[in-house]
C-alpha cells in the first residue's frame, strides 16, 4: 500500500511538472532599441511572475515595421512611436483595441566627456566639435526628435555636415560612447541609471512628444501569454521598472 501511494505521488508530481512545461510559453517581442535595458528587466520580472519567457529582438522601429509587414513572426511590438503601431493596426497586422502607450520618452544631448555638454545645450551653437551623432530619422523616432530640435534651434543647416547617423538609437549612443562622435542625441533611458559624462535634457517643446506604443500583432492574437505580457506592462510592478529608467508613464 505504501509503495502504491508513493508511485501515485510520483506520477502526480511528474504530471504537474509536465503540465508546467506544456503551459509555459515564450513570447516573441520586437523592441525599440531605446527600451533595451528596460525590456530585459521587465522580461525577467514577467518570467518570475508567470513562468513564461520572452524572446526579444532589438532595433529601430522603422526596420521592425518593414519586417512585420514582410511576415516576421513577432507577437508583440514595442515601438518608439505611435505612428508605426497605428499603421500596423490599419493594415490588419496589429490587433485593434490592444494598442496603448507604455512609456513616454525623453530626448537628451549627451557627451561621454564631463563638462562638454552644458546645461542649456549652448555647445550646439558654438559648433566646436567634429561629429554629432543622431539616430537615422527615417527609421528611429528619436532621430526625428533630434532633427526637430536642431531645426527649432535654427542649427540644422549649419550642423548637418557634422551629423553622423546611427541605424538605431543604440548605435547613435555607441558612436558617442566610443568617441567616434563628441556628442549626440540619445534617449534619456540610456544614461539615466548610470549617469556619466555630461548631458542636456532637451525641452519637451522642442520636439514632437515621443509616445512609445505597444500593440499585439497577428501572430500573437491567439496566444494567452502574449496578451498576458501586454497586461503585465500596465501593472504597478512594470510601471515601477519603466519609471526607474527615466521614462514617464501616465
Amino acid at each position: 500500500m505504501l509503495k502504491r501511494s508513493f508511485l501515485t505521488l510520483a506520477a502526480s508530481l511528474a504530471a504537474l511538472s509536465f503540465a508546467g512545461q506544456v503551459f509555459a510559453a515564450d513570447v516573441k517581442v520586437a523592441v525599440a532599441a531605446n527600451f533595451t535595458d528596460t525590456a530585459k528587466e521587465l522580461a525577467a520580472a514577467f518570467q518570475k511572475k508567470t513562468g513564461n519567457t520572452v524572446t526579444m529582438s532589438f532595433g529601430s522601429s522603422g526596420n521592425f515595421l518593414s519586417q512585420i509587414e514582410q511576415g516576421a513572426p513577432f507577437e508583440v511590438f514595442l515601438s518608439a512611436d505611435a505612428e508605426r503601431p497605428v499603421k500596423l493596426e490599419a493594415e490588419g497586422l496589429g490587433i485593434k483595441g490592444t494598442r496603448f502607450v507604455y512609456a513616454y520618452g525623453t530626448l537628451v544631448l549627451w557627451s561621454a566627456t564631463p563638462g562638454f555638454v552644458d546645461s542649456k545645450g549652448a555647445v550646439l551653437a558654438k559648433g566646436q566639435f567634429e561629429h554629432l551623432s543622431i539616430a537615422d530619422p527615417a527609421a528611429a523616432p528619436y532621430g526625428v526628435a533630434a532633427v526637430e530640435t536642431l531645426k527649432k534651434l535654427g542649427l540644422y543647416d549649419k550642423l548637418q555636415p557634422k551629423i553622423v547617423k546611427g541605424s538605431s538609437i543604440a548605435q547613435a549612443y555607441t558612436f558617442v560612447n566610443s568617441g567616434s562622435a563628441e556628442l549626440g542625441f540619445i534617449a534619456l533611458s540610456q544614461v539615466y541609471k548610470f549617469p556619466r559624462g555630461s548631458v542636456w535634457s532637451v525641452p519637451k517643446d522642442d520636439y514632437t512628444p515621443i509616445d512609445q506604443q505597444a500593440i499585439l500583432l497577428k501572430p500573437g492574437e491567439s496566444d494567452p501569454a502574449a496578451k498576458a505580457y501586454l497586461d503585465f506592462l500596465k501593472s504597478p510592478d512594470a510601471i515601477r521598472i519603466i519609471r526607474s529608467y527615466g521614462y514617464e508613464v501616465k
